[in-house]
């Protein structure tokens, strides 16, 4: 039985459970404020003091005792740099535990454990936001829009037609006006010659129509007589 045993085993092996206080204490005095169960923070409570009361010190030794324990050479300068004279003035009690709500999942009683003189960071600041100036109705926005762009076509039709060997654009319609004209041109010499082949095929009627039976009688006597001739 474990009558007048110090200390909790958590469920690890010595060495496992030395490595987690050591890992614990360097992010504790790295971070000065950090959130774990209840019972590892009542466990590495004394070993994080006793690693600033070396910072206190500040002689070679102390700060060669406090490598063995806390495993960043850095973490090692900050306590002698700045925690330990901060701690200066302070006897004792440099740390402050504090409980939090049990953890979700396995109801583990959950605290934070941090430097007595930790100030947290203020809050930042909000920006304002900034509200965009009212549009004009879209109407009008169109209109304004419609009339930009046809000063701007005319300008670009203006501007390309003062360039050399420049293609003038021509308004809408103007091909089809074109078009139409040159189909008027070639209709008016059909029209033409159909009036001609139109008067001569009358003017031959008139001559038929004119000739009597005597007459085409004659003519035919005339041609047997040159036919007996030749």
């Amino acid at each position: 039985m474990r009558h007048r045993v110090a200390g909790r085993t958590l469920g690890r092996q010595s060495g496992h459970r030395k490595a987690l206080y050591r890992n614990l204490v360097t992010d504790l005095l790295h971070h000065e404020r950090i959130t774990t169960t209840e019972a590892k923070a009542k466990e590495i409570r004394p070993m994080a003091e006793k690693i600033i009361t070396l910072g206190r010190r500040g002689d070679l030794h102390s700060r060669r005792q406090a490598l063995r324990v806390v495993y960043d050479e850095k973490v090692v300068k900050k306590v002698f740099d700045d925690i330990g004279p901060r701690m200066k003035d302070r006897p004792g009690g440099y740390l402050r535990i504090t409980a939090l709500e049990p953890r979700k999942g396995d109801g583990a009683a959950m605290a934070s454990i941090e430097l007595v003189d930790y100030v947290e960071a203020p809050p930042t600041e909000r920006p304002q936001r900034v509200t965009a100036a009212p549009t004009a109705a879209p109407a009008a926005a169109g209109t304004a829009a419609g009339v930009t762009a046809e000063g701007t076509d005319e300008s670009s039709v203006e501007a390309s037609a003062d360039e050399p060997g420049a293609v003038t654009a021509e308004p809408a319609g103007t091909e089809d006006v074109a078009v139409d004209g040159e189909a008027a041109a070639e209709e008016e010499p059909r029209a033409e010659v159909e009036a001609e082949e139109a008067g001569e095929a009358a003017d031959t009627e008139d001559d038929d129509a004119d000739e009597t039976p005597a007459d085409t009688a004659a003519e035919a006597d005339g041609d047997g007589e040159d036919e007996k001739q030749s």
